[in-house]
């Protein structure tokens, strides 16, 4: 009978088969479910797995693109496609990823690349799960009948600093209308960490398009999905160039689960509400989090490293 287990050249590590399609299932459908790429959760399970961090956020970017095409393709036939909107975040991803890539070169050739890649990851599914589940349970609360004369709210800063850039545009899709200089910021900025942590940068551009951009769920996962899609292809290429740190047959195997994932959860995402989606991320992320956390603040098992190791 022959082994199910398959050696991976890049990894230097034999994984399971069914563990890997299983994990590209599990992360398929919750890109089309929330609209992430699933790397915030993919990579950490890699690494748990055995899969060092620089080979796991890179090889996970490839698999990325698999998943969010699949996922854009669902959701661009419902209409939750914001297409003016996502080739902006498009455009400040690739500069972004551009510029992620580099810093992941200079950290290798410092030798703290992995350290950086597991405490930006902690930082970041700390302060967003954190926000979401507060959001998203204030949300659900029921709220009291406001006065008819009651004043409006007062603007963020943040939505003063929209107003104040220039060359306004409007996104029929979404309903909203801002300087096309914000999307290209915010896509950049999504794009350095994309690089960094392996991800689409879904899990931090959906919190940032509902609370930051305030767009309709419905229309948040689809668009960020099409941005996940464009990002990833431009790191996995930059990724495979000047790190060589994209193992190609875990990829392969991660997306063969991943694509029918994601067509399943972009059906599933249809018959949830928005505050529902949010919170069950939300809790996904923190789950995460904690264990990448534990994983950091506990000793090693062994305090020695082996010849050609990573």
């Amino acid at each position: 009978m022959p082994s199910l287990y398959i050696y991976l050249p890049v990894a230097n590590v034999s994984v399971h088969i069914l563990l890997l399609l299983g994990l590209g299932l599990i992360v398929g459908f919750l890109s089309g479910l929330f609209g992430v790429g699933g790397g915030f959760l993919l990579t950490p399970l890699l690494m748990m797995i055995g899969i060092p961090p620089t080979v796991a956020a890179a090889s996970d970017a490839n698999q990325i693109v698999a998943a969010s095409a699949s996922g854009t393709f669902a959701h661009s036939r419902l209409g939750n496609v914001d297409f003016k909107m996502g080739t902006l975040l498009v455009l400040g991803g690739i500069v972004g990823g551009t510029l992620g890539v580099q810093l992941i070169k200079i950290l290798r050739a410092a030798g703290n690349a992995d350290f950086v890649i597991k405490v930006t990851y902690v930082v970041m599914l700390g302060i967003i799960g954190s926000y979401m589940f507060q959001e998203s349970l204030r949300n659900l609360r029921p709220r009291p009948l406001l006065p008819t004369h009651a004043k409006p709210p007062k603007k963020s800063w943040f939505a003063n600093c929209c107003d104040a850039l220039p060359f306004a545009m409007e996104f029929e899709k979404s309903g909203i209308s801002m300087s096309v200089f914000m999307p290209i910021i915010l896509g950049t900025l999504v794009g350095v960490l994309s690089a960094l942590m392996g991800v689409g940068g879904g899990f931090i551009m959906v919190p940032v398009m509902v609370y930051m951009l305030r767009m309709p769920m419905h229309v948040v996962v689809g668009t960020s999905l099409f941005q996940v899609l464009f990002t990833c292809i431009v790191v996995t290429f930059m990724q495979a160039y000047y790190n060589h740190t994209v193992d190609l047959v875990l990829a392969v195997f991660l997306l063969i689960g991943s694509t029918t994932g994601a067509q399943l959860g972009a059906r599933v995402s249809n018959h949830l509400k928005a505050d529902q989606l949010k919170i069950i991320l939300a809790t996904i992320v923190l789950l995460v989090m904690i264990k990448m956390a534990v994983g950091i603040l506990l000793p090693p098992d062994t305090l020695l490293s082996y010849p050609g190791g990573h």
